[in-house]
Order: structure tokens, then C-alpha cells, then sequence
């Protein structure tokens, strides 16, 4: 067989290898994750593929009433579901009127909306805590739930001022004939038609409040407040210095799997809103 013959024969196959390629790149971290939060302490350091033998020592450390940890993920879920709610509601008003009002510098005004997420956290830390300092709001729920806001808000409202724009008037005209004022032809059919796009919208919100990390450790010092992310990050080892690897990547795991669970159970409309969101 010529050598142009047989890399015809393999050419079908290569964007499947491409594929797997990238699927191997980016669950290898994971699968090395969860390897290592099944190992013995003692057998950490090993390189082997598979644990041997399988331990829960580590997910039993993680779930010590001792060490906060169900408390924490509590407070991740209070913090992010807040969050997302929050800001959904508010992103979807505000990209409704971006999408359907006419006036003046209203792509000036999406702009800086979007350019608001992009200041790097860590310029902001220190300002929050002054602030949040001098109103008494240091170790509460809303000291990381608005500033959690202050970033998702603005990707939200470019998201769906995208959905929004894209859906013909003539629905809510043909609602209005129909008897329905502004507001019901909004609630009634825009919502529930830019649904894949409100959902895709809610599942990148809530990913990125769940796994904020600089504002919650900076605002609060108690650990029935810490989220989960924080309680990880100060998970102590048996003896001095020791650093509890096992301990994290089990809780790693377990922060892990509430996303996997819900990308899992809404696929299909994550991408249903991504392809529409695309549609121009």
C-alpha cells in the first residue's frame, strides 16, 4: 500500500483522535484527583495508575464534624445559589431593555458593562474589606454574595442581551394583540422561549460564585461562614508543617461533584444555549 493511500485510510479517524486528545487533557487533573483522595496517607506519593489498595481514610478525614466541612459546603451552595438567583433576575430585566429599548450610546453602555468583569479581583480586595469594615458587614453572607455579583451580573446581562436580541418582536406584538401588556408578553413568552440561554447563563453563574475564592478568605475569619474553597485551603495536617494532600484532593472531589451533577442533568439545554446563543 502507497504511503498518500494509507494515510487516506487514517484520515477519517483523526478528527475522533483529536477529540480524545482533548478529553484526555482536560479530565487528566480530575482523574489524578480522584486516584490520590483514594490512597492511604502513607501510600500518597505513590505513581501508580490505580490506588492500591482503595482507601476512604481521606473522605473520612474531610467529613470529620471536626473539620467543618459539611458546614462549608452548605455555605458555598447559600453564597452561589444567592448569587445566581440575584443576578438572573436582575441580568434579565436589564438585558431585555439592552435588546428591545433604542438609545443613545447603548453599545457604549454594554461595553462598560462587560469591561466592569474584567478588573482583576485582587485590585479590589482591599477597598471591599475597608468597606465592608466600616458598614459591619465582615463575616456575613452578603459580603460575599454582592461582590460574587459585581462579576457575574455583567457577564450575565451580555449573555442574554445576545438571546434577547436574537428572538423576533413580533412574539411580544403578537402577545400584546393577544391582550398582554409589556411585562406579561415578557414573562409569559420571552422568558420561557430564551430558556436554554437563561439556563446556560444561571450554570456559568453559579460555577463562578462556587469556586470564588480571594473574596471569601479576605471577608471572612469564622469558619461557620467559610465556603468550601476556604475551609480546603486550611486543612491542616496530623503534625506540624504537614500538608494534608490526601484531605484536599478528597474534598476537591467532593466540591466537584455538585457541578458535574448539574452539567450532567442539563446538557442537553447548556448546549442548546450555547448553539443559540451563537446564532447571529
Amino acid at each position: 500500500m502507497r504511503p498518500t493511500a494509507m494515510w487516506r485510510g487514517w484520515l477519517p479517524f483523526v478528527p475522533y483522535a483529536g477529540v480524545l486528545a482533548v478529553v484526555v487533557y482536560c479530565l487528566a487533573p480530575f482523574y489524578w484527583m480522584l486516584v490520590s483522595s483514594l490512597r492511604r496517607a502513607s501510600d500518597l506519593f505513590d505513581t501508580s495508575p490505580l490506588p492500591s489498595p482503595v482507601s476512604l481514610e481521606n473522605y473520612q478525614a474531610v467529613l470529620d464534624p471536626a473539620q467543618g466541612f459539611a458546614r462549608a459546603l452548605l455555605n458555598s451552595l447559600i453564597v452561589a445559589g444567592t448569587t445566581t438567583v440575584l443576578a438572573l433576575l436582575l441580568a434579565m430585566c436589564t438585558a431585555y431593555a439592552m435588546a428591545r429599548l433604542s438609545f443613545r450610546f447603548k453599545r457604549l453602555i454594554l461595553t462598560l458593562i462587560i469591561a466592569t468583569s474584567m478588573f482583576p479581583v485582587v485590585s479590589i480586595v482591599i477597598p471591599l474589606l475597608k468597606l465592608f469594615t466600616g458598614i459591619g458587614w465582615i463575616n456575613t453572607y452578603q459580603a460575599m454574595i454582592v461582590p460574587s455579583m459585581s462579576f457575574a451580573l455583567p457577564l450575565a446581562v451580555w449573555n442574554l442581551t445576545a438571546f434577547f436580541r436574537q428572538m423576533p418582536e413580533e412574539l411580544e406584538h403578537a402577545a400584546m394583540v393577544d391582550g398582554c401588556t409589556r411585562g406579561q408578553a415578557f414573562r409569559k413568552v420571552i422568558i420561557p422561549l430564551a430558556a436554554p440561554g437563561i439556563l446556560t447563563t444561571a450554570i456559568i453563574t453559579f460555577i463562578a460564585a462556587w469556586n470564588e475564592f480571594l473574596i471569601a478568605v479576605s471577608v471572612t475569619n469564622k469558619p461557620q461562614l467559610q465556603t468550601a474553597p476556604v475551609a480546603v485551603s486550611k486543612f491542616v495536617g496530623a503534625q506540624t508543617y504537614e500538608t494534608p494532600f490526601g484531605s484536599q484532593m478528597a474534598a476537591g472531589v467532593l466540591i466537584t461533584i455538585p457541578l458535574v451533577i448539574t452539567v450532567l442533568l442539563f446538557q442537553h439545554r447548556i448546549v442548546t444555549g450555547l448553539a443559540a446563543g451563537a446564532a447571529k
